[in-house]
């Protein structure tokens, strides 16, 4: 029963955090950036519930932001699967309770999204400015998504309490 709860305040929490991303936050700028409140909460769910949640969870999120902003659809949900997924492996792979886990994914994950989705636009032959992505609004919406990191990352905490990334009795041990 817990899963299907998390699963639903989950859903719940990202359709509430993309429609105010979209309505509100979209509209934000300041020197060139602005605020991804959307990836900063993937990135929170994808720390504390792992690859497969965040992969899914970063699905729900960018097809909700296409829908919503009526962009080339699937363009954000793949780049954000690709990130929850990563992230959630982040996760898995080091400890998730570590201070600096929250900023430092939130760092990595924004220029990664920046480049990843400044590449399939380029693919899909969209117009953009690599000026304008990579460096202009880039610095700006770095600084705001770390400064989002942390509380974000303690609501969702207290939301969604951590999971243990795996069993210690299954652990795999060298022989030698």
């Amino acid at each position: 029963m817990t899963g299907a709860l998390d699963v639903a305040k989950t859903a719940l929490l990202v359709f509430f955090v993309a429609i105010l991303q979209v309505t509100i936050l979209g509209s934000i700028d300041v020197a060139g950036g602005a605020p991804d409140l959307v990836l900063v909460t993937l990135v929170a769910v994808a720390l504390l519930r792992g690859p497969i949640f965040g992969a899914v969870a970063g699905f729900y999120a960018g097809l909700l932001v296409d829908t919503a902003t009526l962009e080339t659809l699937g363009l954000t949900s793949l780049v954000l699967t690709l990130a929850g997924y990563w992230i959630g492996r982040y996760g898995e792979t080091t400890g998730r309770d570590r201070i600096q886990a929250p900023v430092l994914s939130v760092l990595v994950i924004t220029v990664l999204y920046a480049v990843g989705g400044y590449v399939l636009r380029f693919v899909l032959g969209d117009a953009v400015s690599a000026r304008l992505v990579l460096v202009e609004s880039l610095l700006p919406g770095i600084i705001f998504n770390c400064l989002l990191a942390v509380p974000v990352y303690a609501l969702c905490r207290r939301l969604l309490h951590p999971v243990e990334a795996f069993d210690r009795s299954r652990e795999v041990r060298l022989l030698g």
